[in-house]
């Protein structure tokens, strides 16, 4: 218990000792790759476990607004982007894939860990990646329309759905192990629990890092285009998201709208493109995790959050 919180107490620290690992050892990244599934479920299930079951509800006369940020954020957007993109003959290029396919994806999972190492509302966030991934079968459908790379849609769908499968499974087994065993739901065993979060968080990023030590050796200047935009684009999110939340919700909930804008599970796409576009992506995957890592740290400074 008391090593877990430890972990805990120096969480954003070990979310870049994963970042560094990822990139300096990518022989490690690419054998946990085949774990990120059950790292995700730990995750979502300590999430619940920790938040209790009604943090995943929309609160009374929510639902609507909840509704609305998340069309604007997996729908509306990557929209927008696409049509200007197109526009400027930049479509077909797997950079501008990336981004539409960024804006296009639900919150990461590991958003409800990132909203409570960074002082947000876990329950919020908990709600975001929820709703967030139950619509993506529905949002994706202007992506569908946007990208012409996509010759299977229905991966994308299918995907998605196996996610929600996933949160409801650890969802699930959290409401049982809260049940049998009390003393999970105790404030003075939250810290363990915050241990463990970051833990798999930090586990599953090394995996996600496997792409970018061979672009850095094979071809750099692919890798500081794709690491610019991955960072000009979360950085973009995650304001905009802020400066348009803060006037109508509490500060923990605008946090966790902020850090839901720009943590986005991009890599749900990977298996819906064809390889050859597969691969440049996998590059653009990697740089974009850097900023999503450190938002702990960066939340602060991007809004404020300590005044």
């Amino acid at each position: 218990m008391r090593a877990l919180a430890t972990l805990a107490r120096h969480g954003r620290w070990l979310l870049i000792a994963g970042l560094v690992a990822g990139v300096s050892l990518p022989g490690l990244a690419g054998y946990l790759t085949p774990a990120i599934v059950p790292f995700i479920a730990v995750m979502l299930c300590i999430t619940t476990l920790r938040e209790g079951p009604r943090a995943a509800l929309p609160r009374p006369g929510r639902a609507r607004r909840a509704l609305t940020t998340t069309l604007i954020l997996q729908c509306a957007a990557p929209f927008v982007a696409g049509g200007v993109l197109w526009a400027c003959g930049l479509l077909d290029t797997p950079l501008a894939t990336g981004v539409v396919l960024a804006l296009a994806g639900a919150p990461i999972t590991g958003t409800p860990g990132l909203a409570v190492m960074s002082g947000a509302d876990g329950g919020a966030a908990l709600r975001m990646l929820i709703m967030g991934t139950a619509l993506l079968p529905l949002t994706a459908v202007p992506v569908f329309v946007v990208l012409p790379v996509f010759p299977d849609p229905w991966a994308v769908i299918s995907g998605a759905l196996r996610l929600l499968a996933i949160i409801g499974i650890s969802a699930g087994v959290a409401l049982v192990l809260r049940a049998r065993i009390p003393a999970l739901t105790r404030p003075e065993t939250r810290p363990a629990l915050d241990g463990i979060m970051v833990l798999a968080m930090a586990l599953i990023v090394i995996a996600l890092m496997s792409a970018v030590a061979p672009a850095a050796r094979d071809t750099p200047g692919q890798l500081a285009a794709a690491f610019a935009l991955a960072w000009g684009l979360y950085l973009v999110q995650t304001f905009a998201a802020w400066r348009t939340a803060r006037s109508a919700l509490p500060r923990p909930e605008a946090l966790s709208v902020a850090i839901a804008a720009g943590n986005r599970n991009l890599a749900l796409f990977l298996a819906a493109v064809p390889p050859e576009t597969a691969a440049p992506l996998m590059v653009f995957v990697g740089c974009y995790q850097i900023p999503m890592y450190l938002t702990p740290m960066l939340l602060p400074r991007l809004t404020d959050a300590r005044r």
